[in-house]
């Protein structure tokens, strides 16, 4: 924030003696840092506690000239204040010319399914998970079979069943996953977006909750748990529902199982911590991180470069408390790659090869027509996923272009 610039510097639109129509702001104060941010377009931001102090004069209807006085005044030197303004418009929390406030009394549209966010995590309901859970547990002990497994997976000698079921099956646990995040962020009265995207070579949906850095860190928890939470109740849900039907319906019992594990598979995938994922979340919030993964990227490539005498990468570009952190968290990042190495050699590798096994038999005419058909069909649909994910990636790779070349321009 600090800048030898006169405080009277101008900026294109910028009258420094009259006040910004600034959006209706929330504060959230944590240590030295202050994040600011309006709900009316869930964008948000750090600043400094010298800069929020200007943002606060700004909103209040202090003219730019004006609150740059007062920070100097303050502080004893002077303030770009036509910066400060740039990146407030940059953030969005300028009203656009001829747009009026909302008509909400808090500044932003009503948040949808509140009341059903407080009801499903409520007291009661988390107690009732808990027991679900417990039960599901006991009766694993109980009945060794529902203990999820490999063999699980192979429910049907139709593989191309197999996969679809597994697909259509895992589809709404992935949505319920996503609805739990977002009403967990809805209850505390946060917008959310769903969006599809992709990790590594698989198809994923992705909430985003932007908002969430305006509440209290303790609140924060829950949301970011939430989607696990999802998942264990899931395996307990088809556990019991296998255990129900054992002597009804084999077969439904058995896909059960088949998607009980397939979801155990995703919830273990929370551990490849260099994904970023949910727990990955958790301990920059618990930590108060702002981009730990880069700063333990870095500390790792330095590790390597000391071995290999390259230059070290300079890790003061990195939040204090980023850095402090990824001394140690980067080993945790190896050992996600660990844990991503032991699953590909202990799940992948057995499931590809039993795939690829039975296929290339029933493909060199080791099995009947449908068998060769079913294996044909499954071989399509492993490349129509993989499109996707490149479609996807292609994609992503565009916007990322188009936006770098925005900046530059």
């Amino acid at each position: 924030m600090h800048s030898s610039v006169d405080s009277g510097s101008d900026a294109p639109g910028l009258d420094p003696d009259r006040p910004l129509p600034l959006r209706r702001l929330v504060y959230l104060e944590e240590g030295d840092e202050v994040t600011i941010g309006s709900p009316e377009t869930d964008t948000y931001a750090v600043f400094p506690a010298d800069g929020a102090e200007l943002v606060r004069l700004l909103a209040d209807g202090v003219t730019p000239r004006e609150a740059a006085e007062r920070y100097r005044q303050a502080h004893g030197e002077s303030v770009d204040i036509a910066d400060l303004v740039e990146v407030l418009a940059d953030l969005d929390l300028l009203r656009p010319a001829g747009e009026a406030p909302a008509a909400t009394a808090t500044g932003a549209a009503p948040v949808r399914w509140q009341r059903l966010g407080r009801a499903v995590f409520s007291p009661p309901a988390l107690i009732g998970y808990a027991l679900l859970t417990a039960l599901a547990a006991a009766e694993m002990i109980r009945v060794p079979a529902l203990v999820p497994g490999i063999d699980n997976l192979f429910f049907s000698p139709s593989y191309t069943l197999v996969v679809v079921l597994l697909f259509f099956g895992q589809a709404p646990l992935l949505a319920l996953h996503e609805a739990f995040h977002a009403l967990a962020g809805r209850r505390l009265g946060l917008r959310s977006r769903l969006s599809v995207g992709h990790r590594l070579v698989y198809l994923v949906l992705e909430t985003s909750l932007d908002g969430l850095v305006s509440v209290p860190r303790r609140q924060r928890y829950l949301p970011i748990l939430a989607g696990m939470l999802a998942d264990v109740l899931a395996i307990a849900v088809l556990t019991l529902a296998a255990d129900l039907l054992r002597g009804v319906d084999a077969g439904a019992a058995r896909l059960c199982l088949a998607v009980a594990y397939a979801t155990v598979l995703r919830l273990a995938w929370q551990g490849f911590f260099y994904l970023r994922t949910d727990l990955y979340v958790l301990l920059c919030t618990a930590l108060g991180c702002v981009d730990l993964h880069a700063a333990a990227s870095d500390v790792l490539r330095n590790a390597v470069r000391r071995v290999t005498g390259r230059p070290q990468a300079d890790l003061s570009v990195h939040h204090p408390v980023d850095r402090r952190v990824a001394r140690w968290y980067a080993w945790l990042m190896v050992t996600g790659y660990a844990f991503t190495l032991t699953m590909f050699a202990g799940v992948v590798v057995p499931t590809a090869y039993r795939l690829l096994h039975d296929m290339w038999l029933r493909l060199t005419g080791q099995a009947s027509l449908a068998g060769r058909l079913d294996s044909l069909l499954l071989m399509l649909l492993s490349l129509a996923q993989t499109g996707a994910v490149v479609v996807l990636a292609l994609r992503e790779r565009r916007a990322v272009r188009a936006s770098r070349a925005a900046r530059t321009a």
